[in-house]
């Protein structure tokens, strides 16, 4: 296969319908790893299940793929230098396929988290490269529509994910959400391998940071299984939690010492020198945090206790993609024309009102079209935040320093999403505890409720199991206002942080927005 990637420079560019094709292909890619984020969200309860584990479990499922693809992200630069951005496309396009078909051969948790790991690893590198590669093959002056096919794939991937993920999961079984995607990768990534044969694709020395990968490695691990398995272990009262503490906090530490002292670190920490860099970056990790948070609860919320099949789960979470993609064109203006920083601070205003919506509107009888329309709506101020955030991080910084500051940002969001989907869920496990001890002991008169059961011929038994379900319903139902209560908090605070930039001095580059 690698014979067939080698590039020969003096090959005509692609043009015409191979360049069509081509293109397709390679936002194809970028679309199938973007998908990959959200599929498996509405299919946790059905996967845990299946495979003989609680629900709090299943997310690792989300969280696993996640971290791994945080990882690979500063990878990218490097595996593109050493091997070519085509070559290490291909490479990843066609492991991923393969990847895939393990996942859904897995038959035990264990397995599927080994294979989403490596899912992930296969997959964080083809986002970043998809936009390079598009850019690369399409003329200068049609560097818009390329920018326009990789956004469309990175807006659409997860938003489709939930819906596609429920009726999959439903109609075909879980695994069909990694099968389904075998033929697609494979046959992408073996047309793509012929149309490309013989196009340039420029290789240059590369020094890997081997010391900070691996510090990078250890503290992000640690501090991702604290987080997944500290609220199994009753936390920091559990040795091995505190021992995950501190390997975390002392790889930390080592991390960041190393990578400010290293000559070509893994991490540029030091774009954080930039105020405005700073700012973007935050908003855009803690935002994205808050939002990603929610649709990890939501279809957890919905199935488990609202009796929604995981199809209707993800209509309710997926529909928010309508919004998003029309208004992005305007968005896409109202950027150009307005502040970028008020555009963003409103987009998370915006999804911090949902939230507020959602506490207000939400009860164990509400309808679909109560659920709908704050999700429906939450596409719109979707766009307003992820569209013009990125831009506004890369015109904090030197131009010889936006690539690396584009991966920088990228890793802080992809990290956030997984920290959050394991905070949302202990926090929502806690407060449901919570809200049931509170619950139980207000209710005064249960004991007369169970008499009164009792004496209308009614098992004993049969009537306090009743009684116990309704105030479990009730006390996950609070627990669950209480989240998107904290989610808005979340938001608030990612709204303000945007202000820390400075205004910028003309357009931004909305193209790295993902």
């Amino acid at each position: 296969m690698a014979a067939a990637i080698n590039a020969r420079p003096d090959s005509a560019p692609l043009s015409g319908t191979p360049l069509f094709i081509a293109a397709i292909l390679i936002g194809l890619g970028n679309f199938l790893v973007v998908l990959d984020t959200t599929i498996a969200n509405v299919s946790v309860p059905t996967i845990a299940g299946n495979l003989g584990v609680s629900s709090t479990q299943g997310t690792w499922v989300i969280t696993s793929y996640a971290v791994a693809e945080a990882i690979t992200v500063p990878l990218t630069g490097w595996l593109a230098k050493k091997f070519g951005a085509q070559r290490t496309f291909i490479t990843c396009y066609l492991g991923f396929a393969a990847v895939s078909l393990l996942c859904g051969l897995s038959h035990s948790m264990n397995m599927l988290l080994g294979m989403r790991v490596l899912l992930g690893l296969f997959g964080g590198p083809i986002m970043p490269l998809s936009q390079m590669l598009l850019l690369r093959i399409f003329p200068k002056e049609k560097a818009t529509l390329a920018t326009v096919i990789w956004a469309m794939t990175t807006l659409v991937g997860p938003v489709a994910g939930p819906i596609l993920g429920g009726i999959i999961c439903d109609n075909y079984g879980w695994q069909w959400i990694f099968f389904m995607k075998v033929p697609i990768a494979a046959a992408g990534g073996f047309t793509l391998m012929m149309l490309m044969k013989g196009q340039a694709d420029p290789k240059s020395e590369a020094i890997i940071d081997k010391v900070g990968l691996g510090l990078l490695i250890v503290w992000v691990g640690a501090l991702q299984i604290m987080l997944d398995e500290g609220r199994n272990q009753d936390w920091f009262a559990s040795p091995e939690i505190r021992t995950l503490g501190i390997v975390a906090a002392i790889g930390f530490l080592a991390f960041v010492i190393w990578e400010l002292t290293e000559k070509n670190p893994i991490v540029d920490l030091r774009i954080f020198r930039h105020r405005g860099f700073v700012g973007a970056a935050s908003t855009y990790a803690v935002g994205f945090g808050g939002f990603f948070a929610s649709i990890v609860i939501l279809p957890l919320w919905l199935q488990s206790n609202m009796g929604y099949t995981a199809t209707w789960a993800g209509y309710a979470t997926g529909i928010m993609g309508i919004l998003a993609v029309l208004s992005a064109p305007f968005v896409g203006k109202a950027v150009e024309r307005f502040d970028p920083r008020l555009v963003v601070c409103l987009g998370v205003l915006g999804l911090g009102g949902i939230m507020l919506w959602r506490m207000w509107v939400f009860n164990p009888d509400v309808t679909f079209a109560q659920m709908a329309w704050p999700t429906l709506l939450t596409g719109v101020f979707m766009v307003m935040f992820f569209v013009p955030v990125t831009g506004l991080a890369m015109a904090s910084v030197d131009h010889d320093e936006q690539a690396n500051a584009a991966g920088l940002s990228n890793f802080m969001r992809t990290l956030a999403g997984a920290f959050a989907t394991s905070l949302i869920q202990s926090g929502w496990s806690n407060a449901a505890r919570h809200n049931q001890t509170e619950l139980a002991g207000a209710m005064v008169n249960g004991g007369q409720v169970l008499g009164a059961a009792d004496g209308a011929g009614v098992p004993h038994d049969v009537s306090t199991n009743l009684l116990s379900m309704v105030v479990e319903g009730q006390s996950v139902m609070l627990a669950t206002l209480n989240m998107f209560g904290v989610i808005a908090l979340c938001l608030g605070f990612a709204a303000s942080l945007i202000w820390l930039v400075p205004k910028p001095k003309g357009p931004i580059d909305t193209s790295g927005a993902h």
